[in-house]
């Protein structure tokens, strides 16, 4: 088979360590990268970037950042939503009062302001956790989207409550507001998500993912070998939250284009928070699949009675939606409980023993 390591050597550590160590997974990445930035944006249509592409690249961002926090700490959370709005709100404040900065640096910014409020509602995984503590984040959640709706000051008091992304230029290119090519949006937020994708691949497999996961595996022998909870516990939520206030800048100026407080409400934490289930806790490449699985599934149950010549009234099929999608993850947890990321490792691994797979 072509995904064999056999004659793969390794002449330093660094090589043996690297992210992909075998040739293959770097040819499938290329490749990957390369439809994603070149081919994509050749074939795609105006349908295709709005309904599906953007949206999947944005919800990918937002469950990266939920996955450093319940996946690899181990801490939950039902505030994603709050966090989000954070930023969006941040990101629209900042881009009316200083028109002149640069929209990446609005979106970086923003995150900022996402990860301090997240480590103050993170101070009580100090004492709690489990339950209670999603208890806790779910109370910043309510509070956040309150906060937003009820302060006139954060929407510059718009009488209809809403925030508009305005038109903002990177090099002389229209990346946000109602001129903007959904191409290049497109290819900003891919940028992003590959950018913080390989950041936080890094960040996982060194001494602060590590100590993320002991805390996660087992709090108090995690301390009883030096590990800090206070620092290591306020970090996740930190940089948890900074992802996830990028991924809500993203989600008002690239995606949606303008938003009400409502769009930030509890079922988009538990949207994020079942891509992170489906996909895998733990996996960066678990939040890509996650992403993707909740963003094309509804797609596809919505047009199969029509592919399959059925004549279906919409509120029954949005019914038949739902029901059908609620199954399939239920289903698809009793089945693989460790999400599509495992099954993508058993794959691999099968491959690599074929002809003869356990």
């Amino acid at each position: 088979m072509l995904y064999r390591e056999a004659g793969q050597f390794k002449t330093s550590y660094g090589k043996d360590q690297s992210i992909l160590p075998i040739v293959q997974d770097r040819w499938v990445l290329g490749i990957v990268l390369v439809v994603a930035y070149v081919v994509v944006p050749l074939t795609a249509d105006d349908y295709w970037f709005n309904a599906i592409l953007i949206p999947f690249l944005v919800y990918a961002l937002a469950t990266l950042g939920l996955n450093i926090l319940t996946g690899y700490a181990g801490q939950i959370s039902l505030g994603t939503g709050g966090f989000m709005a954070v930023g969006a709100y941040a990101a629209y404040k900042m881009t009316t009062a200083f028109p002149e900065l640069n929209i990446i640096v609005v979106f970086l910014l923003s995150g900022l302001f996402a990860a301090g409020v997240g480590l103050v509602f993170g101070i009580p995984s100090l004492r709690i956790k489990g339950f209670y503590l999603a208890v806790a984040t779910l109370a910043a959640q309510f509070f956040l989207v309150w906060l937003f709706n009820k302060v006139a000051w954060f929407y510059n008091y718009n009488p209809s409550g809403t925030i508009e992304a305005p038109p903002r230029e990177v090099f002389g290119v229209l990346v946000t507001g109602a001129a903007a090519t959904p191409m290049v949006k497109y290819l900003t937020a891919l940028t992003m998500a590959t950018v913080f994708a390989l950041a936080i691949k890094n960040l996982v497999r060194g001494r602060i993912g590590r100590s993320w996961m002991a805390i996660r595996d087992m709090d108090i022998a995690a301390e009883i070998i030096g590990i800090k909870p206070l620092q290591t516990k306020l970090l996740a939520f930190a940089l948890s939250s900074y992802v996830c206030g990028v991924a809500g800048a993203e989600f008002m100026f690239l995606h949606l284009g303008s938003v009400e407080t409502i769009a930030f409400d509890i079922n988009l934490s538990f949207l994020i928070l079942f891509m992170v289930i489906v996909g895998g806790l733990g996996s960066v490449l678990g939040s890509f699949l996650g992403a993707g699985f909740i963003v094309l599934l509804p797609i596809l149950l919505t047009n199969l009675p029509a592919m399959l010549g059925f004549d279906v009234a919409a509120v029954n099929a949005k019914h038949a939606e739902l029901m059908v999608f609620g199954a399939l993850i239920v289903f698809f947890l009793i089945v693989e409980p460790n999400g599509l990321a495992r099954l993508w490792q058993i794959a691999k691994e099968k491959l690599r023993l074929w002809p003869f797979p356990y």
